[in-house]
Parts: C-alpha cells; sequence; structure tokens
C-alpha cells in the first residue's frame, strides 16, 4: 500500500506546479482571470469528490476496499491522460470535475490499513504509511516541472496517467484485504442513521471532523496561485522547477516527521498533539506573507510540512479509535468528504484573495484559520472533559 500510495501521490502532484501556467496556456488570459480560474479548475475535482466519499466509504465497509481502490486509481489515470488533450479552460475545468469521482485514492488507503491496525500503534502505522505519499508528493512537483519544461504540459499530463495506472496494478496483486474480527459489543454494520448519531454524541470526534474542512480550507487555498507566488519572486526563468522545488519544500518536511508525530501522538495523546500542530502550523504560514525571495519561501513551506505532517495521521488514528470496526470506513469517508468540502473552498477562496487583495492575504487568511481551528478544539476538549467529569460525579 506504501508503494501505491507513492505513485497516486507522486502523480497527482506532478501536474500541481504546472496547473495554473497550463491553464495560461490555453489562452490569451489576463493575470486575474488565470489566477481566479486557477482556483476554480483546482478546486472543483473535489465538488464530486465531497458527494462520493461516503459512497464510496460505506461501500468498502461491506464490501471490502481493494475493490474500491482498484476502480479509484483507474478512474483517475482515464482523467488524467484525457487532460493531456484540453484545448480551452472550460474542457479541463470539466475534466477536473469528472475526476473528482475517483479521488479518495490516499484516504481509502487509510481506511484499509487503520481498520487492520491494533489502536494502541494506529498513529506510527498510519504515519508510516504516510511516508509513501509524501515521498510521492515530495519527487513529484519537481519532476512534473522538468518534465513539463522538457516536453510541454499536455504530453506530461498523459505520461502522468501511465504512473497511476501503475498503482491500480500495484493493488490488484499486491494487496490481501483481511477479515478483522470486531470486538464482542459492536455489531456486524450500521445503517448510516447510526453512523451520523455516532458521530454527533461524541463531541470531541465531530469537532475534530469539522475541523478537518477548516484545515484543507487553509492548506488549499495557496496550492493553485503557488507557482504564480513564485513567478512574482523568482521571475519566468525555470518556472515550472521552482513552482515544483516549492511544493516539495513542505513535502520534505512532511515526510520527516509524519511517522514521528504518529508514534509521538499514541504515547501522549492523538488530540493533544493535534492541538500543538494546529497552533504551529498556523504560525509558520503567517511569515510567508513577507519573503522577499524563492529561497525564503522555499525554507517556510519546509517548516510548514513539518508541522502538517503529523495532522492526517494523528487525526485519521483518533478516528480508528472512537468509531467501530463496522463504521470505520463510513465515518472515515464522512470525514474525507469535509476535507474535499475544504478543498473546494480553499482554492477558490485562495485564487480570489489573491486576485482582489494580492498574495500576501492569502497567508494572513490561512494562518487565522489554522490558529482558530487549535482555539476551537481546546475548548471543545475542555467542555467534554467537563461534562465527563460532572457525570461521573453524579
Amino acid at each position: 500500500m506504501w508503494f501505491a500510495n507513492f505513485f497516486i501521490a507522486g502523480s497527482i502532484t506532478m501536474v500541481l506546479p504546472f496547473l495554473s501556467l497550463y491553464i495560461d496556456d490555453l489562452g490569451d488570459f489576463s493575470s486575474s482571470y488565470v489566477q481566479t480560474w486557477s482556483g476554480w479548475v483546482f478546486g472543483i475535482t473535489f465538488v464530486t469528490a465531497f458527494l462520493f466519499s461516503p459512497i464510496w466509504g460505506k461501500i468498502g465497509d461491506r464490501y471490502g476496499r481493494k475493490n474500491i481502490l482498484i476502480i479509484s486509481s483507474t478512474g483517475l489515470a482515464l482523467s488524467v491522460l484525457l487532460m493531456g488533450f484540453a484545448s480551452s479552460v472550460w474542457e479541463l475545468f470539466f475534466l477536473r470535475f469528472f475526476m473528482g469521482i475517483f479521488t479518495g485514492f490516499i484516504p481509502m488507503s487509510q481506511a484499509l490499513i487503520a481498520t487492520q491496525t491494533p489502536k494502541h500503534m494506529a498513529g506510527r502505522v498510519l504515519g508510516t504509511l504516510q511516508t509513501g505519499s509524501i515521498t510521492g508528493t515530495l519527487l513529484g512537483p519537481m519532476m512534473g516541472g522538468v518534465i513539463a519544461d522538457s516536453i510541454g504540459y499536455g504530453m506530461t499530463f498523459q505520461i502522468v496517467s501511465i504512473f497511476v495506472f501503475i498503482s491500480a496494478f500495484i493493488v490488484f496483486f499486491g494487496i490481501r484485504e483481511q477479515q478483522i474480527d470486531k470486538e464482542e459489543d459492536e455489531k456486524s454494520s450500521y445503517t448510516s442513521k447510526e453512523v451520523i448519531a455516532h458521530i454527533v454524541k461524541n463531541p470531541v470526534l465531530l469537532v475534530v471532523m469539522v475541523i478537518s474542512l477548516f484545515i484543507q480550507v487553509a492548506h488549499f487555498s495557496i496550492q493553485p496561485i503557488l507557482s504564480l507566488y513564485v513567478e512574482d519572486l523568482h521571475g519566468p526563468e525555470n518556472l515550472a522547477l521552482f513552482s515544483g522545488i516549492a511544493f516539495s519544500a513542505a513535502g520534505l518536511g512532511n515526510l520527516m516527521m509524519a511517522r514521528r508525530w504518529g508514534t509521538i501522538a499514541d504515547h501522549q495523546g492523538y488530540i493533544r498533539i493535534l492541538i500543538f500542530l494546529l497552533f504551529m502550523a498556523g504560525l509558520v504560514y503567517f511569515p510567508a506573507a513577507f519573503v522577499t525571495n524563492i529561497w525564503q519561501l522555499v525554507i517556510l513551506r519546509f517548516l510548514l510540512g513539518i508541522s502538517i505532517g503529523g495532522i492526517i495521521p494523528v487525526r485519521t488514528a483518533y478516528i480508528r479509535q472512537q468509531a467501530p470496526i463496522a463504521m470505520q470506513g463510513e465515518v472515515l469517508g464522512y470525514n474525507t468528504s469535509l476535507r474535499f468540502l475544504g478543498n473546494i473552498i480553499g482554492p477558490a477562496l485562495g485564487g480570489m484573495l489573491s486576485g482582489w487583495y494580492g498574495f500576501s492575504s492569502v497567508f494572513f487568511v490561512t494562518s487565522a484559520l489554522l490558529v482558530l481551528c487549535g482555539i476551537v478544539l481546546v475548548i471543545a476538549v475542555r467542555k467534554d472533559t467537563s461534562i465527563n467529569a460532572n457525570a461521573s460525579s453524579t
């Protein structure tokens, strides 16, 4: 599963550094038009992903997750292949929309591994799994930048689709999904109403899932216009390559710390570490608004990767701890759906903010959202502790 995630993440992130440049290449557009449409084209994928994630999660709970992963990777490969033949912004927009049906390979793989991992070591195992997607994310943007500079944007999409197909073969031939015995007091299946009721009755779990939305809004607000920000700092020379370096810097920091944050959280508590990482990420994002050259931005992206590195495995491990085996796929599906909703809002918000108020405004808003998420989670934990204490005393 590590290798499958590596190829998926590496392939998909190959196109991120030049997506806005590809849009600019499709016509004679103003910079404001390109910035705004970069946000919409980047974010539209997650509209359908938002709708389909709980459905795939529920199907995975009942019929196994291996087949869902094969369908997902095959659909992604076809979508990316067709993007290389797009001749207008609207064609690219609709292909990204179609791609969203199959987006969610990595979250589904996390659900697969989470359900087959003992609770006490879920953070470390999921952190290790995440290094696969991080390594791909680290190498993908730089490789994509080099390939795009060499052979053009359209051909790069076609090459990327081949690597995505490889993931389908890896899952088909290399993964054997095992049935996990449920605990004695657990049911063998749950209705969607029961799953939602379980989430609502667990206030900290509910807040963690809602915060997933705002974390993604904050994290993805800069993604579609990062290459344009790099061009503003560095100029047009080797733009795709330097955009890839800026993208990959966060991946390097993420790679270095993901497994370690998971291990620390296994011992110190998932919520405590999650709160710390939210505040750290918010503080690191803020100074990026004031950089004056590309290397300052790269350093801050690296520090951001260190702080962001633990959020996904720690959050998934916490859900693994709080949800019964038979509903974990659907619960993680709802969480993924909220994340994708954030992926919709974030790029559009970032594109509009940068178009109206400049690049710096995106970093200000992003930093504030991350710090606010940390504050909300602290309040939720304190209230839950207080309620439990009162219930115990009575």
